[in-house]
């Protein structure tokens, strides 16, 4: 539970995150936060309800998390905490970061009776395992689900054999390879995918310095993009992420790949949103969802920036 702080003042920002950013570490550390005026404290949350409980509740000023969290508490009843919220999208973060099917050491492949963790059974990221999973022949009554909560989470437990197959990313899915995991399908085999949004209470008291930090993701995101900051992207893969100099590297090239990594221009892709909705109907129908379309999702006023 995030203990209930007073609001800060000025340009403190409380963020909630599952991984440490990579993205938000390069804005930190190259300077671009205090050009902003920003002093972002990072606030792991353990789950995606827990995340938007606080949100709610003013315990958090921002969020990173999957734009499907963002539809599901703004419009489906059904969430897990059973209640709406006025949840906005500020812009998107970046496309998945590798978003992978991930089995524990000693398995190369999905089988009937597995036991496949998820943050919460009714997330995005958990619809992308059962996309996966459907994919290489297993229906949902063909593997036992755990709920484990955050991607750093699942992570160690899978690696210690607490549960057969996850979907990891963020670097964590790179550790758990290190170690024996075996990577199998990708979001990205499931059509264009949206990973990370930064998302706030829509009249939220800190409008104004998440405006800012969004400004400064972008330029960081840019500079990871054209190279001027990869140097420092490297030093913050080892340094948030713990990763040794090659898992780094190849995080850091996941940050710069155009299918998996960082948005420059934090546009939402209309059809990224689509991707995400398809999803949802087809493992978790809703009739709430039947109004809901990318373009609708993207007009300003609902839900995200037009892009």
């Amino acid at each position: 539970m995030i203990s209930n702080r007073l609001h800060p003042r000025g340009d403190h920002l409380r963020l909630g995150t599952f991984t440490p950013s990579v993205l938000l570490d390069v804005a930190r550390s190259s300077g671009i936060l205090d050009a902003a005026d920003l002093d972002v404290h990072e606030i792991p949350v353990s789950s995606s309800p827990a995340q938007f409980r606080a949100l709610a509740d003013g315990e958090l000023d921002a969020a990173f998390t999957s734009p499907d969290n963002a539809i599901a508490y703004r419009f489906l009843p059904s969430n897990p905490l059973s209640r709406l919220l006025d949840v906005e999208i500020v812009q998107g973060v970046d496309r998945g970061l590798d978003l992978r099917l991930a089995l524990r050491p000693g398995i190369d492949a999905p089988f009937p009776g597995m036991r496949f963790g998820v943050d919460v059974p009714v997330s995005g990221f958990a619809f992308v395992g059962y996309a996966l999973l459907e994919r290489a022949g297993l229906g949902h009554a063909d593997y036992q689900l755990l709920t484990l909560g955050s991607t750093p989470r699942r992570a160690e437990a899978l690696v210690a054999g607490h549960c057969d197959a996850t979907v990891l990313n963020a670097g964590n899915e790179l550790s758990a390879e290190a170690v024996g995991a075996t990577l199998a399908g990708a979001a990205t085999e499931l059509g264009p995918y949206l990973g990370t949004v930064l998302v706030r209470m829509t009249f939220g008291p800190a409008r104004d310095a998440v405006d800012r930090l969004a400004g400064a993701l972008r330029s960081a995101a840019t500079g990871i993009l054209d190279r001027s900051l990869a140097g420092q992207a490297l030093k913050s893969a080892r340094a948030v992420l713990g990763l040794p100099d090659e898992l780094a590297a190849r995080h850091v090239a996941t940050l710069a790949d155009s299918r998996t990594g960082v948005i420059a221009d934090g546009r939402i892709d209309p059809a990224a949103l689509a991707t995400l909705v398809a999803l949802r109907r087809r493992h978790l129908p809703d009739a709430a969802l039947d109004d809901l379309d990318a373009a609708r999702l993207v007009r300003p006023g609902v839900l995200a920036p037009v892009t």
